[in-house]
């Protein structure tokens, strides 16, 4: 008779958050690694290079595939700079923790207001509350290294303190998903613990007949 094959909880991920547990630079560089080649964070800059060049074929990208392999390419770098000095060597040299804290337990405005104030409050290696030096002077520092080499953007002053404001501004974004994705994997959980026994089951009996 074959053994039962584990059932694998794929939601788990979004339920662990980070612990209060100091990183060394070492596992900052991993994890600025891991952001860096994680599949959902290719598959969103593959998708908007995609969707970019097709909407306007006239950008400093330029048309067609080749527009379309600069955009990738640029988006790469972009994110890869944006790790290398947010997450591993502006929070290495501070004692900064990278990471987003939840708040599962509190209420949802306060959780809402938390996803905001983390843009400029965070946490140090050892638990207490710090400037987010990280974003604050990471998100300036990215942007005059992409004025550098980004195509067709703008290097004057004021245009670089409206991208540094606007990217300010829409940091709190990623940290809604990273804050209320787990109560969305909870509310479809139940669903998808029946789909994957369903699979378990017929995988089962297909290895039991063979």
């Amino acid at each position: 008779m074959p053994c039962p094959k584990p059932f694998i909880n794929w939601y788990m991920r979004f339920e662990n958050g980070p612990q209060v547990k100091p990183l060394n630079p070492k596992e900052k560089a991993w994890l600025a690694t891991k952001n860096v080649i994680d599949p959902f964070n290719l598959i969103t800059i593959l998708g908007e290079a995609g969707i970019s060049v097709a909407a306007n074929s006239h950008s400093a990208y330029g048309p067609g595939f080749p527009g379309y392999g600069r955009y990738v390419g640029v988006s790469f770098t972009q994110d890869i700079t944006g790790e290398f000095f947010n997450t591993f060597l502006i929070p290495s040299i501070v004692h900064q923790d990278p990471h987003y804290h939840r708040m599962p337990h509190a209420s949802y405005l306060r959780r809402a207001l938390h996803t905001v104030d983390a843009v400029a409050w965070a946490r140090s290696d050892s638990g207490q509350g710090m400037l987010n030096y990280g974003t604050l002077l990471g998100y300036g520092i990215d942007d005059e290294i992409g004025n550098l080499y980004v195509p067709g953007q703008q290097t004057n002053g004021p245009a670089t303190a409206r991208r540094y404001a606007y990217g300010l501004a829409t940091a709190p974004i990623d940290n809604a998903v990273t804050e209320f994705l787990p109560d969305v994997a909870r509310r479809i959980h139940v669903q998808i613990v029946v789909v994957q026994r369903i699979i378990n089951q017929v995988a089962s009996k297909d290895s039991g007949g063979t």
